[in-house]
């Protein structure tokens, strides 16, 4: 029962999030791409191969509070069917350029993201755990 409240908490903070995120005006930004949907869906990738790589490979994570981050709070703060849905919205408006684009986009720094997430799991926050590990030197 534990597991489910963490991913209850998380999933609702995350569709907070997205929902005030979603709702910012860029300034001066005049394209038809969904910026904001864009940056959630990038940031959330980043996010979720960060966590991940940690709580398996690098230091132990509780289960339930794995779950309340990544399931709960990343799988509400992220979300697919939001991209598609604005992809065939900007084909049904006719910019067939920029739906493709959209998608393009979101698949290639989507696995830019969870690439780069992987890597600064490894390196930084390996190294970060192992320093804070250790015993400090005094003498």
């Amino acid at each position: 029962m534990r597991k489910y409240t963490f991913i209850a908490i998380g999933g609702m903070l995350g569709a907070i999030l997205r929902y005030y995120i979603k709702n910012i005006h860029i300034y001066h930004y005049k394209e038809v791409i969904p910026l904001n949907t864009l940056l959630i869906n990038i940031s959330g990738t980043f996010l979720l191969s960060l966590i991940l790589t940690v709580a398996f490979e690098i230091y132990v994570i509780d289960e339930g509070l794995r779950l309340g981050i990544a399931t709960g709070f990343l799988g509400a703060f992220t979300t697919f069917s939001t991209l598609c849905k604005e992809t065939v919205s900007l084909m049904d408006q006719g910019y067939y350029y920029s739906s493709i684009s959209y998608m393009g986009f979101s698949a290639m720094l989507g696995l830019a993201a969870a690439y780069f997430g992987v890597i600064v799991a490894r390196e930084v926050v390996s190294i970060f755990i192992s320093n804070k590990n250790s015993p400090s030197d005094l003498g």
